[in-house]
């Protein structure tokens, strides 16, 4: 299996511009650098395309996992919180695992109101205890469902870290086609990331490091990869695509590689337990995790957001708190149109 990813000749700026900075953030690496502190657009564009494979020669990787102008509102709260208390002492928060405790910052909703909200829906639902609500998730996981997961506190930034996601058994060869073509309504090839347990990260990838906001990129462990045949290898385009290059082809790219999130169970326990239970009914400590929202829509926030989601698209399975929604259970007459609601990107 490819160790680094490779540029095709003729590069575009864009690409020729990416692939220079990564040689320059490698050669310090090689240089002795051992920490690093990255802005959003630089981690994204092409970091952590350098970063790879050199994980185990980084002390420290400083990451802001929000996009565009956001993180510039958190550096002027920090700003002022200093100025108003310049004798406080805030580098043992800094000092934490993950001081951002997996920046779930947005609203939550109470089970009582969960469940008026999703009367007011026309919502037809059960209500489980904790213990119930985690077992019948992950059997329909274990069973090939798409999963829409609404949980908690809405996360802070782009994506969907296990509380405003959409989920899936990565084991599946079928899985990153189906999720694109009848839940997000986007094409077949879009990639996806997996959430794997942080204790058994290592064990499926080749990194053995905090990754909780999905930032770094890692090969599938050699024993989970599986070497393409000859004819496998002669294919072209989608067909080469649709491939599976491991154990978890529905979250590996074409070059082995993915992008991790660790879920901790000290950030997300809720998540974790899932996880946690889909590796006993399974053997995989391994989730696919997408946000949950289709093509040129927001990531949902309410319950009523993931209601309407759920009628729209193939998703057919719905936790939101302790209710748990099967499509099949619900009232036909309010079904959305999603997919040809917005168009494509």
């Amino acid at each position: 299996m490819p160790k680094q990813r490779k540029k095709p000749a003729g590069q575009a700026p864009a690409a020729t511009t990416m692939t220079t900075a990564e040689a320059v953030i490698a050669t310090l690496i090689g240089h002795g650098l051992d920490t690093i502190y990255a802005l959003p657009g630089v981690q994204n564009d092409f970091l952590f395309e350098a970063l790879f494979g050199a994980q185990d020669r980084l002390r420290t990787v400083h990451t802001r996992h929000e996009q565009g102008a956001a993180y510039m509102a958190l550096g002027a709260a920090l700003a002022v919180s200093h100025a108003e208390n310049p004798g406080s002492d805030h580098k043992s928060a800094a000092a934490k695992l993950d001081a951002m405790q997996g920046a779930y910052l947005g609203p939550a909703y109470e089970q009582s109101d969960i469940q008026q909200r999703l009367l007011a829906c026309g919502a037809i639902f059960s209500v489980a205890d904790d213990a119930s609500l985690i077992e019948q998730t992950a059997a329909a996981l274990a069973n090939g469902q798409a999963v829409g997961w609404h949980q908690g506190r809405m996360e802070f930034g782009p994506r969907a870290l296990g509380n405003r996601s959409i989920l899936g058994d990565p084991r599946s060869p079928s899985m990153q086609k189906a999720l694109n073509l009848k839940v997000k309504y986007r094409e077949s090839f879009r990639p996806f990331a997996p959430s794997v347990l942080r204790e058994r990260v290592a064990d499926w990838f080749e990194i053995d490091a905090d990754s909780p906001y999905m930032l770094l990129v890692a090969n599938v462990a050699p024993g989970h990869c599986r070497t393409m045949s000859a004819d496998e290898q002669a294919l072209f385009g989608i067909d080469k695509l649709n491939v599976a290059r491991s154990d978890i082809p529905a979250v590996t790219h074409v070059d082995y590689s993915a992008r991790v999130q660790t879920v901790h169970k000290e950030t997300n326990p809720r998540y974790h337990a899932l996880i946690t239970r889909f590796e006993q009914l399974t053997g995989c400590p391994v989730l696919v995790n997408t946000s949950f929202n289709v093509r040129g829509e927001p990531i949902v926030c309410t319950p009523e957001d993931a209601f309407a989601c759920f009628m729209g698209s193939e998703i057919e399975f719905l936790a939101v708190g302790n209710c748990i929604l099967h499509k099949d259970q619900q009232n036909p007459a309010l079904a959305r149109d999603y997919k040809h609601a917005f168009a494509p990107d």
